[in-house]
């Protein structure tokens, strides 16, 4: 696992200290001296993650923190403060400008490392959601990378995992002022909860009676639904090794005892916007592909959809040896709607043979647009006849019923032509079946239109 860290302090020896000690963990090292400097590497994409230092001169840590975080290009970077303050109000009010944690000079290695090499996982997560959902920028979803993960920190469902009272109820007593909380004394019974509810961040405590904590945040880690599942610990000052070791197995966060209540709220706060964050990419991700696959107009799938699913449909048929049969549909003289009444009016044509079409057709049938006013109806375990049959309900729902545009004030009334073909022994293919389909299409237009023509090799 390797990373462009940014190094900023103003002091040059502590530069070359925390380069010389993440260089020899082979992480790639960027320096800069000031704010300004910084902000410019940071903006140009030349960095993983950020260690800043908090006391520079003309802008300070703070400043260049709230910055980064406050940037669309910029925000998804974790930063992390390098400092010599160690009040509770230094940590909440960096943790207030977004930092994603903390390091107090001098810097221990061990928690160097494992600190880096944890948000290196976190960035590494996040730049992969990102790059996905980068290519819905031109299909309408440019509002989910814009999206701020600086926004959204409170009114979260957190579980507590914690089997003494009189510590849990302490930190139920900080939490409940801005989340939903609840408590589970049993760690087996956390694994259940976390597995089956739907949890914003774990909190758990690491003086665990009869249960060893970073085994059950490995097993949180190993779950797929509890994953990417925001933990933080609650450490107890002694417990150093104990918490590199959780960091090193994912875990997110921690906190050390005794409790500060506004730097246990600011973290908690902290994983909840990166965890809602993570999701809208996600789903930005899935819009995507919904996207790339289906017929913005009639919402059918289109025909890049059509060519990764057919051959599997085809080779399933032949294996089985059920027929298959596909009918491909064009709406006669289209053009001529598009020409006399305006392409509004074909678009709504268009949509409206799309719902009938669904109408007509099974669940287990595949509907695609092909392109322009011509669709596609693959049909498994359904020979000649049946498919000639549903192709003529197909023509007769469409003959039928006028069809209604530019907000009613025209009625046209329109047809459509199918040509239909089957699978044909074992030497067909995908490519012979939807030719010898197109080729019985041409025929029906070639006959007269308003008709359903079949095909046999």
């Amino acid at each position: 696992m390797t990373a462009r860290i940014l190094v900023v302090d103003d002091i040059h020896a502590n530069v070359k200290l925390l380069e010389a000690r993440l260089s020899a963990e082979y992480f790639q090292v960027l320096t800069a001296f000031n704010g300004r400097d910084a902000l410019k590497i940071c903006n140009a994409g030349q960095c993983d993650i950020v260690l800043l230092d908090v006391m520079m001169p003309e802008m300070d840590g703070f400043e260049v923190c709230r910055r980064i975080k406050s940037d669309s290009r910029t925000q998804h970077l974790p930063v992390v403060m390098v400092t010599a303050l160690d009040q509770p109000e230094d940590r909440i009010r960096g943790l207030e400008v977004g930092a994603d944690d903390f390091l107090t000079k001098p810097v221990n290695d061990l928690a160097l490392i494992t600190r880096v090499k944890s948000l290196v996982r976190l960035k590494m997560l996040t730049d992969e959601l990102r790059m996905r959902a980068e290519t819905g920028r031109e299909l309408g979803v440019e509002q989910i990378l814009d999206a701020s993960p600086e926004s959204g920190g409170s009114h979260g469902k957190l579980l507590v995992v914690d089997d003494r009272p009189s510590s849990y109820k302490r930190i139920v007593q900080y939490l409940a002022t801005e989340h939903r909380v609840s408590v589970a004394t049993d760690p087996q019974e956390a694994i259940f909860r976390a597995v089956d509810e739907e949890f914003d961040t774990l909190v758990i405590s690491m003086a665990l009676t009869d249960f060893d904590p970073l085994r059950l945040c490995s097993q949180l880690r190993s779950l797929e639904r509890t994953r990417t599942l925001p933990i933080i610990l609650i450490a107890e000052s002694d417990q150093d090794a104990g918490v590199i070791r959780a960091l090193d197995l994912g875990v997110n966060d921690y906190v050390r005892r005794p409790i500060e209540k506004n730097e246990l709220l600011a973290r908690v706060r902290t994983q909840i916007r990166r965890k809602r964050y993570n999701e809208t990419l996600r789903q930005s991700v899935q819009a995507t592909i919904e996207m790339a696959v289906t017929d913005s107009l009639t919402g059918l799938h289109n025909r890049r959809y059509l060519d990764s699913h057919i051959g599997g449909m085809f080779r399933e048929a032949q294996e089985t040896g059920k027929p298959l049969s596909v009918v491909i549909c064009d709406i006669d003289l289209f053009k001529a709607v598009n020409d006399e009444f305006g392409h509004d009016a074909g678009d709504q044509v268009i949509r409206e043979f799309a719902n009938r079409l669904q109408k007509t057709v099974r669940n287990i049938d595949l509907a695609c647009r092909y392109g322009g006013e011509e669709f596609v109806v693959v049909m498994p375990d359904t020979d000649m006849v049946l498919a000639t049959s549903v192709a003529e309900r197909i023509r007769t729902e469409v003959a039928s019923h006028p069809f209604f545009v530019n907000n009613g004030a025209s009625q046209l009334s329109i047809t459509v032509s199918s040509g239909i073909a089957s699978i044909e022994g074992g030497e067909d293919t995908t490519e012979k079946l939807l030719k010898r389909a197109d080729v019985a299409l041409y025929n029906a237009k070639r006959a007269g239109r308003n008709r359903v023509v079949t095909e046999a090799a």
